[in-house]
């Protein structure tokens, strides 16, 4: 039964309806009053339902149109929805843009652009995954993918282009009751060598038997970086953190600083695969992230 129904049938019922009567829907929809009429009659007989009252001067719905009111909209609106994207994507845009972001990289960057690109590009969904060290080249290297936000790795990628964004300073820090914190010199990597040190661990295969920044021989290996910090702030060990996740703390007095060189830090890139360059909305999302970042 319901088969047959069409666009112009469900647009002509909402347009007499939003227009207040069969001649002001005419109007809008540029028909003869007649053809709109007709319309919305097929419709109530493909439903089998009566959509207006038309015994008074100006059509008025009636329960079962109001209930249905709803639906014809949705309707309409998902198929004017995808026939914009379908315009959209045969001009080269993604029809998806999906992005791993290092989970060293600021967050609030990473929502920034995410903001701004839903207002860029209403019609294209975004997805982000946050991951680290290897782990976050590899959506992209599997084509999983589009783009990668990602740190530095001592690896080549020969299939992969990059376009540097900028660097993540890092610090090494531990809390105020760590036995680290209480030397009155110096800090050096020998006496950190003596501590647990706690290190992002890589859940890809990529850095499997090479430690990337680790100094002590004693080592706690974290699935995810809130969970080191958390660690870090309860004394459990000491570890190297970006320095906009624990300014605050150590401005409180929570953490506390063992190492004040400033060289320490993550360049950050935008990965990609050559041979899938990145297209207007991939294009569009490094530049924004780019322009954050100077």
């Amino acid at each position: 039964m319901l088969d047959g129904v069409s666009l112009d049938q469900l647009r002509a019922f909402i347009a007499a309806v939003d227009e207040g009567s069969f001649s002001a829907a005419a109007r809008k929809l540029y028909r003869v009053q007649s053809a709109v009429s007709g319309w919305v009659g097929g419709l109530e007989n493909q439903l089998g339902v009566v959509l207006f009252d038309r015994t008074t001067r100006f059509p008025k719905l009636t329960p079962a149109g109001a209930l249905l009111l709803a639906d014809a909209r949705n309707v309409v609106s998902g198929v004017d929805a995808m026939k914009a994207r379908a315009k959209l994507m045969a001009g080269g845009l993604e029809a998806e843009l999906s992005v791993v972001v290092d989970v060293f990289f600021p967050t609030r960057k990473v929502a920034a652009t995410a903001k701004a690109f839903a207002k860029q590009f209403p019609l294209t969904p975004l997805r982000l995954f946050v991951e680290g060290l290897g782990a976050a080249y590899q959506p992209v290297l599997d084509e999983r993918c589009n783009l990668g936000i990602l740190a530095s790795l001592p690896l080549e990628f020969p299939s992969l282009v990059s376009e540097p964004l900028g660097d993540v300073p890092l610090v090494v820090v531990a809390a105020p009751s760590h036995p680290l914190a209480r030397l009155d010199d110096q800090v050096s990597t020998r006496d950190m060598a003596k501590h647990v040190q706690l290190v992002l661990t890589d859940r890809s295969n990529l850095l499997a038997n090479r430690d990337y920044g680790v100094f002590s021989s004693s080592t706690w290996r974290l699935a995810d970086l809130s969970t080191k910090h958390a660690l870090l702030k309860d004394g459990v060990g000491w570890g190297s953190m970006p320095r906009h996740m624990v300014e605050s703390d150590i401005a409180k007095g929570e953490l506390v600083c063992l190492d004040a060189r400033t060289d320490m830090v993550l360049t950050m890139s935008a990965f990609y695969r050559a041979s899938a360059p990145p297209g207007p909305a991939g294009r569009w999302f490094v530049d924004y992230l780019k322009g954050l970042c100077d």
